[in-house]
């Protein structure tokens, strides 16, 4: 079985697995369905074991069924697991009503957060995303104070902008950034990147395949229950042309002996050592091909190919991303 590298998450940061695993589709999300706990609690352990230590929740993924599955995962491997928990944003049932960032909210978040876990500390906590209803200063003061404290050992921040990124690393070093980056949004290339970089943050990139539109098996049109519906890229003409775009992803995956997909992290991973490809799994089976896929090399040309032709604006309509 492949085994995974570790890398430093920023410029003084801990050492973590340069690929991360994503515990969200273990949990019911936004009106899914359960899955397995077994089958998720092995596919987690299979992880620990291949030398993957990152491991990414959030305390409203299933209302806190995430937390309790990744705590039962680790029970008794602590050591063996670096934990990034987002927190933040409020559901009621799979309504989203909106994020709570007060700092006595989130004094009381990671109490439960550390309980459903059942450690001590929390490796990376992080604001799922800022929308300017709490100062900076106070979200991040609150965490540094956790920081201090023993609950928490590192800063991450999630779904943020350039100049909120510098905010919030002018009040307290910021570890690693969260946010959406694959060959199909490349949006955050012009500035956040650059920011990320010049600060010394790491980058977590997660939706590497984009929703599913680069995963190479995506047919126009969509099933009506498809959650993708609900945004432009995957409507009408939009979608049609978006395919057309894939298939050149496609018939290079077919010529290098690899799926779409696995290109589609390996472009992620190839972007520079400070990336972290994030990748969702819930069966053990899809880890041994996502582990595969952060082997997987381009020539100059391959990559000036994929460049140009998945270049920013290239893909048609926005998504969640593109808030």
């Amino acid at each position: 079985m492949t085994t995974i590298t570790k890398v430093a998450l920023g410029k003084n940061g801990p050492l973590v697995s340069k690929l991360g695993l994503g515990c969200m589709r273990m949990s019911p999300v936004w009106g899914g369905v359960a899955r397995d706990e077994s089958e998720s609690i092995a596919t987690i352990h299979a992880a620990l074991d291949s030398g993957i230590n990152f491991l990414n929740t959030g305390d409203f993924y299933g209302s806190g069924h995430n937390e309790l599955l990744v705590g039962k995962a680790i029970k008794g491997r602590r050591d063996d697991a670096f934990i990034s928990v987002k927190f933040g944003a409020i559901f009621y049932g799979s309504q989203w009503l909106g994020l709570d960032l007060r700092p006595i909210a989130i004094k009381n978040f990671i109490n439960y957060s550390l309980v459903r876990l059942g450690i001590d500390t929390i490796d990376l906590y992080q604001p799922c995303r800022l929308d300017n209803s709490v100062p900076i200063e106070d979200v991040v003061g609150t965490i540094a104070d956790l920081i201090k404290e023993g609950k928490v050992r590192h800063l991450g921040v999630s779904e943020i902008t350039a100049d909120q990124l510098r905010k919030a690393h002018s009040v307290h070093p910021v570890t690693a950034l969260e946010i959406g980056y694959s060959l199909a949004d490349r949006q955050i290339e012009s500035d956040l990147l650059p920011t990320a970089k010049e600060l010394g943050i790491g980058v977590v990139a997660f939706a590497n395949t984009a929703e599913g539109l680069l995963t190479g098996d995506m047919k126009a049109p969509l099933p009506a229950d498809a959650y993708q519906n609900h945004f432009s890229r995957f409507q009408g003409e939009n979608l049609i042309k978006n395919l057309e775009k894939v298939e050149v992803l496609k018939q290079m995956a077919k010529d290098k002996g690899y799926t779409p997909t696995q290109l589609a992290i390996a472009w992620v991973n190839a972007q520079g050592d400070h990336i972290l490809p994030l990748v969702s799994m819930n069966r053990k089976s899809r880890l041994e091909e996502n582990m595969q896929a952060m082997g997987v090399t381009f020539t100059a040309d391959e990559m000036n190919t994929l460049n140009t032709h998945f270049s920013p604006g290239a893909i048609l309509g926005g998504t969640y991303l593109h808030r």
